[in-house]
């Protein structure tokens, strides 16, 4: 998730990619699922996509990473136009993952230990809280919000006061699942992406098991060409990033860090929800 930087000091400790990634790979045992795309959507070629989150009408709310570009925006949904931004307030901050509840729109940064409340609307800075490690992904279930570091670990956090309430580590068949990194809260469940993968766990929140695998590598595949045919070539580190839920539809927003699209796509299990758009989605 940290661009070259995280990944050289990984190697250096004797990780390598395929170590990093090793966790993720699903059991047989354990579902793996393949979307459906039913809508492509132009996305930004220069958002490192931290954060995704579908806040009704049209309107998505994303932040993005890398230092001196890092911020959170709402953008139109068909045109990829930018409605509203604001840069994450420390200069030197590495932005990462955001969510919004309660009209407010939290925004974390990787180690600088810091995360950022704006009004979800007008994207005015509101508050600041205090917290221990990196921050990676974040997301809530209408009451709290859930918060990924890269580890096998996400923690419940009071979004008032940002302490932690509850924390789960995160399985399949018994071994852990590290690098999570963008979460999404849907019926039930976290839908998680994992750093350098094509893959996306959903997660039983209440024992950190993984009940399925969504494989996104045709996403990655058909994205990775188009940026090719533009002169842009995707590098090693924009990888599938951005989970988002429609509830009127019961879809899916995907997309990755700097990629040209963003798919819209059907997902086996996941409903409609008729009479309810955006936010209020979460409180399911």
């Amino acid at each position: 998730m940290r661009l070259r930087l995280l990944l050289s000091l990984a190697c250096l400790s004797g990780l390598t990619q395929p170590a990093l990634a090793a966790s993720a790979t699903p059991s047989p045992r354990t579902p793996v699922l393949t979307p459906l795309v039913t809508a492509r959507y132009p996305h930004d070629r220069a958002a490192f996509t931290e954060g995704l989150q579908y806040l009704g009408g049209g309107v998505v709310l994303e932040s993005t990473g890398v230092v001196g570009e890092s911020g959170v925006r709402r953008t139109d949904l068909k045109t990829g136009r930018v409605q509203a931004s604001v840069s994450t307030p420390l200069a030197q901050a590495f932005g990462e993952g955001a969510t919004v509840l309660g009209g407010i729109a939290y925004h974390l940064t990787w180690q600088e230990g810091v995360a950022f409340a704006f009004d979800a609307t007008t994207l005015r800075e509101m508050g600041r809280y205090r917290y221990t490690g990196e921050g990676w992904g974040l997301t809530t279930d209408g009451k709290q919000l859930i918060m990924s570091n890269g580890s096998a670990t996400l923690v419940w956090r009071d979004p008032k006061t940002f302490a932690v309430r509850r924390s789960i580590t995160v399985t399949d068949q018994g071994q852990p699942v590290r690098n999570l990194n963008e979460l999404e809260y849907v019926q039930g469940s976290v839908y998680a992406n994992v750093w350098l993968t094509d893959r996306i766990a959903r997660i039983d929140p209440a024992t950190g098991k993984v009940t399925a695998w969504i494989n996104v590598a045709n996403l990655t595949r058909e994205a990775s060409a188009t940026a090719t045919r533009t002169g842009k070539p995707l590098t090693f580190d924009d990888v599938p990033n951005g989970i988002a839920f429609i509830p009127e539809r019961g879809t899916l927003l995907l997309t990755g860090k700097r990629w040209p699209t963003l798919f819209e796509v059907k997902i086996p299990g996941l409903k409609i929800e008729p009479g309810v758009t955006g936010q209020a989605a979460t409180r399911r």
